[in-house]
């Protein structure tokens, strides 16, 4: 089961998409996520529903960063993270953390 757990900020705070709105985006099934400040979260009835999905892959399996990896990447803190599919990871200790 998913919990629902709801952004920091509101619609009123901050509306995602609108013309001074430059976080980066992500397709997300059926609608977009909005990534910034470690989290990525979506606008549902109202507010904003924060998304976190696990990593369906291992760094053995894909090394991003390599040179065959085309993942856009997005600075977070002292790392990159690496975004597709509708999330956003970066390595550690061997595996990927969803950010």
């Amino acid at each position: 089961m998913t919990q629902e757990i709801h952004a920091e900020h509101t619609l009123t705070d901050h509306q995602h998409g609108g013309d001074d709105c430059t976080h980066v985006t992500v397709q997300h099934g059926d609608h977009v996520d909005y990534i910034h400040d470690g989290h990525r979260h979506a606008e549902h009835e109202g507010h904003y529903d924060e998304h976190d999905d696990p990593a369906e892959h291992t760094p053995a399996q894909h090394q991003h960063g390599g040179p065959d990896c085309s993942h856009e990447t997005a600075q977070h803190g002292d790392h990159v993270d690496y975004i597709h599919d509708g999330h956003r990871h970066a390595e550690h200790e061997g595996h990927y953390d969803e950010h």
